[in-house]
Formats: C-alpha cells, sequence, structure tokens
C-alpha cells in the first residue's frame, strides 16, 4: 500500500505577512491529512473515533525539516505513511508536496492512543492495527 495523499488547500488566513505558510499551519495540514488517512484508509472518521469510540491520538513527539517554502493558493499534497505501530503509539511521516511535486516539508509525528474519558494511553484498537501495519509496511518497502 503507498503513502495515502490528502490534498489541502493553503487558505488566504494560512499565510503571514511575509506571504508565506505560517509554520504552525503546515502541522495542521499534516492532521487534517492524518483524520482523512483514518477515513479513507482506516475505515472510521476521525469525529467518530473521539465522538462514538472515545479514542483519539494525541501528538506526543513532532520533528520537520521545512525544506521549502509555500504560499497563498497552493494545493499540498501531502503523503501519509506510517513508520511505526506500538503497543499505544503509532508514528507517522506526513510529506508535503506543491503540485509541481516540489517537497516542501517532512514530518514524523508519534502519536498516543488514548481513552477520550480518561486520557490515558490505551492499546491501538485492534480493528484499525492491521491497516496501519499495512501503511508501516509500505513505508519500509
Amino acid at each position: 500500500m503507498p503513502p495515502h495523499v490528502v490534498e489541502v488547500p493553503v487558505r488566504f488566513g494560512d499565510v503571514d505577512q511575509a506571504r508565506i505558510v505560517y509554520y504552525p499551519n503546515l502541522f495542521h495540514y499534516g492532521h487534517v491529512a492524518m483524520e482523512q488517512t483514518f477515513a479513507d484508509v482506516l475505515g472510521v472518521t476521525y469525529p467518530d473515533l473521539l465522538l462514538k469510540r472515545r479514542r483519539g491520538f494525541p501528538a506526543v513527539r513532532i520533528e520537520t525539516d521545512f525544506l521549502e517554502t509555500v504560499g497563498y493558493a497552493d494545493v499540498l499534497r501531502v503523503a501519509v505513511s506510517v513508520l511505526k505501530v506500538g503497543t499505544t503509539s503509532v508514528t507517522w511521516r506526513f510529506e508535503g508536496a506543491r503540485a509541481d511535486g516540489t517537497v516542501c516539508f517532512r514530518t514524523t509525528v508519534t502519536t498516543v492512543c488514548v481513552d477520550m474519558t480518561t486520557f490515558r494511553p490505551v492499546p491501538v484498537p485492534d480493528d484499525l492495527r492491521p491497516r496501519l501495519l499495512a501503511l508501516a509496511a509500505a513505508a519500509s518497502a
């Protein structure tokens, strides 16, 4: 399974005084792509996961390489892959590229599956694990 690609348009409000995307918004784009990957690949929408199943995947570690600028009206193609699936954690990789193929950022985010009532770590749900492992296998191929 190749990385899942999600297109994220850069909106007017995402751009700073320098006319480029304010860097924290790049983290938001990664999260948007992750949410879409839950729906498209993992078989559950992120709102259903949070609100009905009471499971969330908050970030506990983020590392990013900022490679090129991103401007207003660009459409980023964010490739989502999984680097590692632990007992309670998932390490994701987001690579954002402009339409011309120029890679603008690479982000690695470690998330921990938590019970949304207690906010304590819990095992990654059994129904999500095989699909996450498939994304991980594709990333290592």
